[in-house]
This record gives C-alpha cells, sequence and structure tokens, in this order.
C-alpha cells in the first residue's frame, strides 16, 4: 500500500460498463516524510474519501481483491481514509489537526 493526498475527482460519462458506478479520485502520492512527491494517480475509491484527505492506496491485483471488483479494470483503489501517521515518535499527520487548521 501507499499514502496518497485526494487532489480531486475524475468524471468520466463515456467508459466500459464495467466501470459504471465507480467513483474516481485524483491522487497525489506523499512520501515518508509527509511531502507530496510529483507522481498522480487516478483510483477508484471504496470508502467515500474526499479532496485533500490522506488515504491508503491498494494497487495493481490487490486494488480488486475486493468483493464485486475482480472484472473491473482497475490498478489502484482507495482502501482507507488515515487518521494520523507516526515515523520515530513523531507525527506526520493528523486528520483532526488538518482539519482544525482548514476551518480557522
Amino acid at each position: 500500500m501507499q499514502i496518497a493526498q485526494v487532489r480531486g475527482t475524475v468524471v468520466s460519462t463515456c467508459k466500459t460498463p464495467s466501470m459504471t458506478g465507480v467513483k474516481l479520485l485524483l491522487l497525489q502520492f506523499i512520501d515518508a516524510e509527509g511531502q507530496a512527491l510529483p507522481d498522480y494517480e487516478v483510483a477508484g475509491d471504496l470508502v467515500g474519501a474526499g479532496i485533500n484527505e490522506w488515504v491508503l492506496v491498494s494497487r495493481g491485483s490487490a486494488a480488486r481483491i475486493e468483493s464485486g471488483y475482480q472484472e473491473r479494470p482497475l490498478d489502484a483503489m482507495v482502501v482507507g481514509i488515515i487518521d494520523t501517521i507516526t515515523l520515530a515518535n513523531r507525527q506526520i499527520y493528523s486528520k483532526k489537526d488538518e482539519y482544525r487548521a482548514g476551518n480557522q
């Protein structure tokens, strides 16, 4: 799995029938220090993530393990919304702190 931040949504009205009903998000990957990387990817969303949230991303064949998604052409899937990340006793990310900072 990888860590990413939701940067936007992707809407595609003309697509393969197996992709009907799949919410697509534009993700920017995050490094171990909490810094944004230049890499972006479009991923399906199973958990209802929103813009600016940090998420867990499953990639490759593991993205299709969830029931009902085995036959969909997905390479990446958002499988969790991150609450906190701690590295070497230092908090890298806190959803609560980000929410507070955004509402001031």
